[in-house]
């Protein structure tokens, strides 16, 4: 991510909200807030949703690279766990509906 973004825009990679993910491996939220399997399509989804302006960008994730070849860029309107929950909140309720 380009320096220009710092402090305005957050990167969130799927392993951030995942709930099969433990915290030594990236997730950031606590489980009972953390989806399963997050797509970037549904946090796309979810970030537009909350106006957050999402951008995928092709990049593996550090830790996960064989996993997640993905991550989501978003404005940075709030503190990052607080977008993190918000954007899971809104993952769950899609998945609700179904």
């Amino acid at each position: 991510m380009s320096r220009e973004y710092r402090g305005k825009k957050i990167v969130i990679w799927p392993s951030y909200i995942d709930s099969t993910i433990p915290r030594s491996m990236g997730r950031k939220i606590p489980l009972e807030d953390a989806v399963p399997n997050p797509s970037i399509e549904e946090i796309v989804r979810a970030a537009e949703e909350l106006s957050l302006n999402p951008i995928v960008e092709d990049n593996p994730y550090p830790k996960l690279w064989w996993k997640y070849k993905q991550r989501v860029v978003v404005d940075k309107k709030y503190p990052k766990t607080r977008i993190l929950r918000l954007i899971a909140r809104k993952i769950k309720e899609y998945r609700s509906k179904k």
